[in-house]
């Protein structure tokens, strides 16, 4: 594969084969909701003391904020009220630059992105701390929504968007997340090569449903019983990438948990995520400004701890 691992020795082989296991495993998918451990390994220590930092953020839309106002890169829909601009301006770091960029996948860290180049090119010898989320565009986080979307007609109470992933008798968007978790564990080590002594940031991602399971048809266009579904294949999302994270001695910032009870399906004035027809600025199915903010804070918060 394109992304994959080109030399893998035993050890990685065990934990590749640990991931797919771990996905498949109630207890260690509810466990995603919560911080996770410390984890040795990590050459950013200090930082929490440190105000001459360098910084780089990596990635995808729900990093970029788009048509979140002020809009300062069209091409990447990048905002300058996301999360990383939010979080350099409180640690009022030395040097900032902000590659995310809507639609990437793990495969522009190394690629151009229109005139977005190879995101891991910010990334340098010097570079203080980095953070990255991404992962959902692997899975097909947006093909996922459209095929949920169009399928609830068929069984509004029941789980037709599930059995359709599920059609060949193992799930698919399961299998999707197991499959990514070699080019996540790839960008990792790209950028400990690239900056061996940086702090790394893995950025889960946020609450977008109801995490009790329930359903807002139509303002979130899904059957009632794929709703808890699209939330566990969420967590196994992010629980991969906190597997992958401890794996690369990078930390893990759980962004699920400070959002819940502000999810897609709850009132404009309580809501962080937008639905599929946003009344804030927005995309549909991503974090407006609030949104953010919340993860800026979970950041902020990962950074104070220093183990």
């Amino acid at each position: 594969m394109a992304y994959g691992i080109p030399s893998d020795g035993p050890a990685r082989r065990r934990r590749k084969a640990t991931v797919a296991a771990a996905l498949g495993g109630c207890a260690l998918v509810a466990a995603s909701t919560t911080p996770a451990a410390a984890h040795g390994g990590d050459p950013g220590h200090g930082f929490g003391h440190d105000r001459s930092t360098s910084y780089v953020a990596l990635g995808d839309s729900y990093t970029s904020g788009p048509l979140i106002p002020t809009q300062v890169d069209a091409g990447c829909a990048r905002s300058d009220h996301n999360y990383p601009s939010l979080v350099a301006a409180a640690r009022k770091v030395s040097a900032f630059k902000d590659v995310s960029c809507s639609g990437a996948t793990t495969a522009e860290m190394w690629k151009a992105q229109g005139t977005n180049g190879p995101q891991l090119d910010a990334v340098q010898r010097d570079t203080d701390l980095v953070s990255v989320q991404i992962g959902g565009n692997d899975i097909g986080f947006a093909s996922i929504i459209g095929t949920c979307a169009a399928l609830s007609s068929r069984d509004l109470t029941g789980n037709p968007c599930q059995q359709y992933y599920d059609a060949s008798g193992t799930d698919q968007l399961t299998l999707n997340i197991a499959q990514t978790a070699p080019k996540v564990d790839k960008v990792l080590r790209a950028i400990r090569a690239r900056a061996p002594h940086a702090r790394i940031l893995v950025v889960g991602y946020p609450d977008l449903l109801p995490d009790d399971g329930s359903g807002c048809y139509p303002t979130v266009p899904f059957a009632a019983k794929d709703f808890p579904y699209l939330r566990d294949t969420g967590k196994r999302l992010n629980l991969m990438l906190r597997l992958v994270a401890a794996w690369n001695g990078a930390r893990y910032v759980d962004t699920y948990g400070p959002t819940v009870g502000h999810d897609m399906c709850k009132a404009p004035a309580d809501r962080w995520i937008e639905p599929l027809q946003p009344t804030s600025p927005a995309a549909p199915a991503h974090p407006n400004a609030k949104g953010e903010a919340a993860m800026a804070q979970a950041v902020l918060d990962r950074l104070a701890r220093h183990h």
